[in-house]
């Protein structure tokens, strides 16, 4: 038998902090924290307070309060999320917010020029998870398209999701970073006949009814992907013990996925194209060498709100 209890008895049920505690009853009974002030002597029913109770003690246990509650904000979005996506971080509005700014300045060389016609300016966000980076792109930037990958059905489908509730388009694509597109040529080559190798520049596919080149270039690449070195510490603290840990790290040293991103960038750029990447705190170095070695100039590093390096990234000849 489930003990009831009144809404301001709830808040001093349990040692977690009265915020969380507020926010669990505020997802218990679909109600906003003003109306529980309101109405703190209300009780609870028994299915109410059997759902609070479970909720408590996930919490307590270490379930992050975005998987308990849904949802998560970012960049002033609501974004659902799930296990099967990390949960978007502040330091990632670093990523996004340079994409922006990336995406305006190109806008602005549209402008100055006397075409009529307004480029939509092609954007690729590799490992999406929740759509985080490329629906809040897609929010702030209307004359995009932004194409988005990544290799959990699972994750595309939150992704979807929040692209719908949030009211913006993302073509979405499954499969391991460029693979997710260079996969889309495949299923085209089998059933012309033509060999991968030699008619890939060919091919072509639909997505939501729109024809897409498989070999198309992008103005902008932007990535986070799993970056933390597999011994880290902080995988086994804290909300980074119940996320994917596909989506946290390579395995090995952080730097698999970022080299992969980096070195074939190139080759889904336009000229002068840019790609930025969110890494870890002490990787901005590797991953400037890596920028140089893949042909990148005008290398910078970005700082997070903890003043660390979180985000770097080049352009390829000039810029956009």
């Amino acid at each position: 038998m489930i003990q009831t209890m009144t809404i301001k008895e709830a808040m001093t049920a349990s040692s977690l902090p009265r915020l969380e505690v507020r926010m669990l009853l505020e997802a218990v009974l679909n109600q906003p924290r003003t109306w529980l002030i309101a109405h703190d002597d209300e009780i609870l029913t028994e299915q109410q307070a059997q759902m609070f109770y479970i909720m408590v003690a996930r919490r307590t246990a270490g379930v992050p309060m975005a998987y308990l509650l849904g949802t998560r904000e970012f960049m002033g979005l609501t974004f659902c999320v799930s296990p099967h996506v990390l949960i978007p971080r502040p330091d990632t509005e670093t990523l996004v917010n340079k994409a922006i700014e990336v995406i305006r300045e190109n806008d602005k060389l549209n402008d100055s020029t006397e075409s009529q016609v307004a480029v939509p300016i092609q954007v690729l966000d590799m490992g999406t998870g929740s759509g985080a980076i490329a629906i809040s792109i897609a929010k702030a930037c209307p004359n995009v398209q932004i194409d988005a990958t990544d290799f959990s059905a699972e994750a595309l489908g939150i992704a979807r999701l929040n692209a719908e509730c949030l009211g913006v388009k993302v073509n979405w694509f499954l499969g391991d970073w460029y693979h997710a597109l260079a996969n889309q040529a495949s299923s085209v080559h089998k059933a012309k006949g033509m060999t991968e190798d030699k008619l890939i520049d060919q091919a072509e596919h639909v997505v939501n009814g729109l024809h897409l080149e498989v070999n198309k270039r992008y103005d902008l690449i932007v990535s986070n992907p799993p970056y933390i070195q597999c011994d880290d510490e902080h995988l086994a603290q804290g909300d980074l013990r119940f996320e994917p840990p596909q989506a946290l790290t390579d395995g090995a040293d952080g730097l698999t996925a970022l080299k992969k991103i980096i070195e074939q960038a190139p080759i889904w750029l336009k000229p002068g194209g840019q790609v930025w990447v969110e890494h870890g705190y002490n990787q901005a170095v590797q991953v400037q060498g890596m920028l140089e070695k893949a042909g990148f100039t005008g290398i910078q590093s970005l700082y997070d709100l903890g003043e660390k390096p979180r985000v770097s990234g080049g352009y390829l000849s000039v810029s956009l």
